[in-house]
């Protein structure tokens, strides 16, 4: 058995990589990913020795012309990772809220996403689960490192993990779809037309396009930058002194508002952001000018926050185990114990409240005015507890790129692209007649081969100018 281990590392951070392979017999095994990381692994299985060991010889001469250097594994440390800490106390709340049903993960959750069919959370382990919105557990996806967040961006789902990168959870398989420079200690994530914007413990904003090239980065005004969201007038910034707005091309000031107390959570409407913070407040600002608009006081730290549609309700969750609802005004219309730790995200879907909590659980409220009533007289359902079923599918990004299927034609309605070489680098372009040749298309790296045509499902185009793909991969023969 040979084995050849490579690092590239960069002053600037750009780059804190490793790229592994090993042959044994016939069997090429290459293991790649972050430094200090698990990484991806992919098999190839060859004819014979000879050829195997040829595969194996292109495959490092082509890193080491990119940069890559021999290295031995564990001396250079591997990113900064924090971990979000975060203290709960037992609720004061005279009442229970009325859970309708209760997940738990296993471990400490931070990551939510309620859509239209599903309900995802992830959490510290590096397990994201699917569950139907009545608690039926879906699906499982295995990464290879703990959930930061979840983040949606029109139809695609994304899982920002303590490795650094990025996932794409939308397609039948997930694929690594960004990834962050070493030096930026990720705390939040958020998604907007293909371009990610990063939030750090530094208090730094980091903005990466849809090809994973880093577009510009700004220092923050304050530390531990818990918010960041995204539309395309703006990214909102959150961190220990406020929020600041900046433009999404070049990362210009658009203002700066201080807020009472560090930022700990972020939230958005169409024209309004909302900023939880450690001095017991969910304010709202005006997207347009950063001004304060209304406050809406809790009696403990705000861990996180949420809308109903359009801010008609504002609701909160404290590190003393209870959740709030405020009318748009301010007003507090009630407080509920969680019934199992304080909620660190939460979303609202349809008199439905979603939470995931401090003891890693992914709880569902019923947050319609007729049962937050009847629970504030001390009648509640007994929430059920929900089990994972015995067989379940999983998916693992480790084996995205190797079970990628072969067709031999493109089935009818689908999109053919091909990986090109651009100035060095693989791009996709698209083959099919009837789109612009010229964009490019976001695209797995593990499965970019220059000459290789794969069918897509559908490319749909974002306002940046390329194409996103969604829906299967398929490489053709």
């Amino acid at each position: 058995m040979s084995r050849t281990y490579l690092e590239l590392s960069q002053d600037d951070g750009s780059a804190h990589k490793f790229y592994e392979v090993t042959v044994q017999g016939q069997v090429v095994t290459v293991r790649y990913g972050r430094i200090g990381a698990a990484g991806q692994t992919q098999t190839s299985t060859f004819p014979t020795v000879q050829k195997a060991e040829a595969a194996a010889a292109r495959k490092t001469a082509e890193k080491v012309r990119k940069g890559y250097e021999p290295a031995v594994q564990g001396q250079r440390a591997p990113r900064a990772v924090t971990r979000r800490q975060a203290a709960s106390t037992p609720s004061t709340a005279r009442a229970v809220a009325p859970v309708l049903w209760r997940f738990r993960t296993g471990s400490a959750a931070f990551g939510i996403h309620i859509d239209e069919d599903r309900c995802w959370v992830g959490n510290q382990a590096g397990d994201v689960f699917t569950l139907a919105h009545g608690g039926e557990v879906l699906a499982r996806y295995q990464l290879p490192d703990g959930v930061k967040c979840l983040v949606a961006d029109d139809f695609w789902i994304y899982a920002g993990c303590d490795d650094g990168r990025v996932y794409d959870l939308s397609s039948k398989l997930p694929f690594a779809a960004y990834d962050i420079a070493a030096d930026v200690d990720i705390f939040w994530l958020d998604i907007h037309e293909g371009v990610l914007n990063v939030a750090d413990r530094a208090g730094r904003l980091t903005v990466i396009d849809h090809e994973d090239e880093h577009q510009w980065s700004r220092g923050g005004r304050g530390e531990h930058a818990w918010m960041v969201r995204a539309d395309d007038r703006a990214v909102y910034h959150g961190h220990t002194r406020g929020v600041t707005a900046h433009s999404p091309d070049g990362g210009t000031e658009l203002w700066h508002t201080p807020t009472q107390g560090a930022v700990l959570f972020g939230w958005q409407e169409d024209d309004a952001v909302y900023a939880g913070t450690a001095r017991h407040t969910v304010q709202r600002l005006s997207k347009a000018t950063g001004a304060v608009e209304a406050t809406y006081h809790c009696d403990s730290p705000v861990y996180s926050c949420a809308t109903s549609p359009g801010g008609r309700f504002v609701f909160a969750g404290d590190s003393a185990s209870s959740v709030y609802c405020f009318d748009r005004d301010g007003t507090r219309l009630w407080k509920l114990g969680t019934g199992g730790g304080s909620a660190l995200s939460m979303q609202y879907r349809e008199e439905r409240l979603f939470l995931v909590t401090t003891d890693g659980s992914l709880v569902c409220v019923d947050a319609s005015e007729a049962a937050v009533t009847a629970a504030q007289q001390g009648s509640v359902p007994v929430a059920r507890d929900v089990k994972l079923a015995a067989t379940l599918p999983t998916y693992e990004p480790a084996t995205a790129a190797a079970a990628v299927t072969t067709v031999t034609a493109a089935p009818a309605g689908s999109v053919v692209v091909e990986c090109v070489q651009d100035n060095g680098r693989t791009r996709i372009h698209v083959v099919t007649e009837g789109y612009d040749r010229s964009w490019n298309v976001q695209f797995p790296r593990a499965i970019r081969e220059p000459g290789a045509r794969y069918v897509v499902d559908a490319l749909h185009a974002a306002s940046g100018g390329f194409y996103r793909v969604r829906g299967d991969i398929r490489r053709l023969r």
